[in-house]
């Protein structure tokens, strides 16, 4: 059932497996016992009697770009399951977290909820998810390496690893030959000319060079900005490991560029009501020469909004041309279950059923994700779909240390808030950076304080070291 509301050792291994044509074993995706249908790796748990009636649960989650696969499964599981359980799938389209924070103190949460790298660590700590280490048996262990601040924390496993993403600029490349532009930027200033080319070449079609996603200014900046400032060598979230303090001087000249894109008339008009899904469905009209976004794009376009242009992905270019850090590998975790629900041990069913082998390596052969876990990324084909050679890992691909930002309260205007303004409004950026640098450090001093967050300099930290 579904209801929609609104409201570098993995990176070797990933750039294996999706390399390869082929596609391999596995019978996990039919059984609710274990991810690879064996008895081995079943739970420990003590096997509940079969109920009389239906057990119900409910799934929470924020993604759409798979909604379509994830609830032909879910109903799969629905009807062959021995053990009466029923699965509502309800995806949150807008505000998913602060529905979460919702659901939580008004004592009506979920069963089972999508768990993301920004939100497993604030959850767990809020107590709303349940760990699952008496579930897990030594074959879960090995199957499914944690990684720590990721699936476990403190101590204590909250969920698993499924797919990773990387981050691109996405472009148009019919709208690219049309303005004469024979690559992608690699620059700010080459990406702020070609921006200002594509949008005169496309003008008479409605076309713009540049878009992004501002509906939600997190999601547009932690998507674009981010990576420019990473492989640049910042931290992506404003946060300096060297010196475990909060930094956004590396964002000025990212965002200085962004504003420069808007002043140009090379924006999409209306890009501060402009939300993901319609983007892609303008990109994949032709209406936009570039934006930059996550490895789920392809199957985006594939599916959810065919496209109708040739369009490819690149590297994000960097502040001035040289790869100082490597991009976030994101990832690493999926499923978790709500420590409120009643059925937990119904709810780690449905969560063996999901990791399950045919699951695992159908998810990356359709083009929702490149698969984290090695086991399935030496058996799962690569994507046979358009646009994903752009988006495979490479040696400049890594996983990033977990910074506390989840942790923090920050009082006053976001970082992501204050830069858009300045996109649209301009004013003194320096003063601005400096009041968000103290205010994030504030933040960060008070968590630390309280016992909410850690952060501990790294003199050495080499953000081209990563792994």
């Amino acid at each position: 059932m579904i209801k929609q509301v609104g409201t570098a050792a993995l990176v070797g291994a990933l750039t294996v497996a999706v390399a390869a044509c082929g596609s391999g074993g596995g019978n996990g995706g039919g059984s609710a016992a274990s991810p690879t249908g064996s008895s081995e790796a079943a739970s420990s748990a003590p096997a509940s009697a079969k109920p009389a009636g239906k057990i119900k649960l409910s799934y929470w989650t924020g993604d759409r770009h798979d909604q379509d696969y994830i609830k032909e499964i879910v109903q799969k599981f629905n009807d062959t399951n021995p053990d009466g359980i029923e699965v509502e799938m309800v995806v949150k389209t807008d505000d998913f977290n602060q529905a979460i924070d919702l659901a939580f103190s008004s004592g009506q949460a979920p069963d089972l909820i999508r768990v993301k790298e920004n939100t497993i660590q604030p959850w767990a700590k809020k107590g709303y998810l349940e760990p699952i280490d008496s579930y897990l048996t030594d074959e879960f262990k090995r199957k499914f390496p944690a990684i720590p601040d990721f699936n476990v924390i403190d101590g204590k496993t909250y969920s698993l690893p499924n797919y990773g993403s990387t981050i691109r600029l996405v472009y148009n490349k019919d709208l690219f030959k049309k303005a004469g532009i024979a690559e992608p930027p690699k620059t700010l200033a080459e990406m702020v000319e070609d921006a200002k080319k594509l949008t005169a070449a496309g003008k008479a079609d409605g076309a713009y060079g540049f878009a992004q996603n501002f509906k939600s200014t997190q999601s547009a900046l932690f998507r674009s900005a981010r990576v420019i400032a990473e492989a640049s060598g910042y931290g992506g979230l404003g946060y300096d490991f060297k010196t475990a303090r909060y930094d956004w001087n590396g964002y000025k000249e990212i965002i200085q560029a962004f504003k420069q894109m808007v002043d140009d008339g090379s924006t999409m008009p209306g890009m501060e009501s402009l939300d993901i899904d319609p983007l892609r469905a303008q990109f994949a009209e032709g209406k936009i020469g570039m934006y930059l976004s996550f490895s789920s794009e392809p199957g985006v376009y594939k599916d959810q909004f065919p496209a109708k242009i040739d369009w490819a992905a690149a590297p994000a270019p960097t502040i001035d041309g040289t790869v100082k850090g490597k991009t976030s590998l994101l990832g690493g975790l999926w499923l978790a279950i709500s420590a409120q629900s009643k059925n937990k041990d119904a709810g780690w069913k449905f969560m063996q059923y999901m990791y399950g082998d045919d699951i695992l390596k159908t998810y990356q052969e359709k083009g929702f994700g490149l698969s984290m876990v090695p086991e399935i990324a030496k058996i799962a084909g690569k994507p046979n779909i358009v646009g994903i050679d752009g988006f495979l890992p490479t040696e400049n691909d890594g996983t990033w240390p977990l910074e506390p930002t989840s942790a923090i309260k920050v009082e006053g205007e976001l970082a992501t808030d204050a830069f858009f303004k300045y996109m649209l409004s301009g004013g003194d950026l320096d003063a601005m950076i400096q009041d968000l640098n103290k205010r994030y450090n504030d933040a960060l001093d008070k968590a630390i304080a309280a016992g909410e967050a850690k952060a501990e300099p790294d003199p050495g930290f080499d953000p081209m070291k990563i792994r």
